[in-house]
């Protein structure tokens, strides 16, 4: 069985990614089986070249085929911030509540009535001798909301409402979410790819 090692100590993205491909027949590790390696830079200008950058990162470090994905939330009326900063919107060390708050400051101080926002999402498939397996992205649309709602999910979840939604992906159930999100779309595509050749 391939091993496939998951860029990421997020507790949230690792259930998600697996829940998605635990069918095709993968042995998952993640970054937690792995302490000592370093957080990969983020520095490309775009979500497909920091998630191949990072996959490639973590194949190096660990010889292990890697699947790194980058993700962010563009606002129509913050001219598509945070973007690709969306993780970093309030500085290194701040919490998902402190992005939040700072999305929703901002977007009240702008004026606009205009809530319309898109997740993003790339993921990549690097192996341990640096060649890139696939490449896979998925967009939601949706909007903004005024306050953070639902406890589910990680990140800006609590104040996105998905297109034909009245919920928040924090107050969707996982299922559901699991079929319409961003990562869910991304993840999707690469399995289906990679469902051919497993």
């Amino acid at each position: 069985m391939l091993k496939l090692l998951l860029g990421t100590r997020n507790p949230g993205k690792i259930y998600e990614i697996k829940l998605i491909l635990g069918e095709i027949g993968f042995d998952f590790r993640s970054l937690n089986d792995f302490p000592e390696v370093a957080v990969a830079e983020e520095n490309a200008e775009t979500y497909a070249g920091n998630a191949i950058a990072k996959a490639g990162f973590y194949a190096r470090a660990t010889g292990l085929t890697s699947l790194a994905d980058d993700s962010g939330l563009e606002v129509e009326a913050l001219d598509g911030a945070p973007g690709v900063i969306s993780a970093r919107y309030a500085g290194e060390h701040a919490t998902d509540a402190d992005r939040r708050d700072l999305l929703l400051s901002e977007l009240a101080r702008t004026g606009s009535a205009n809530r319309r926002a898109r997740f993003v999402c790339a993921i990549a498939i690097v192996s341990a001798d640096g060649e890139v397996l696939n490449l896979s992205e998925g967009i939601c649309n949706g909007s903004i909301t005024f306050n953070a709602r639902g406890t589910s999910g990680f990140g800006y979840d609590p104040v996105f409402v998905p297109d034909g939604y009245n919920e928040t992906f924090a107050e969707l159930s996982d299922e559901i979410k699991n079929e319409i999100s961003h990562r869910a779309r991304a993840l999707l595509n690469l399995r289906n790819t990679l469902s051919l050749t497993v």
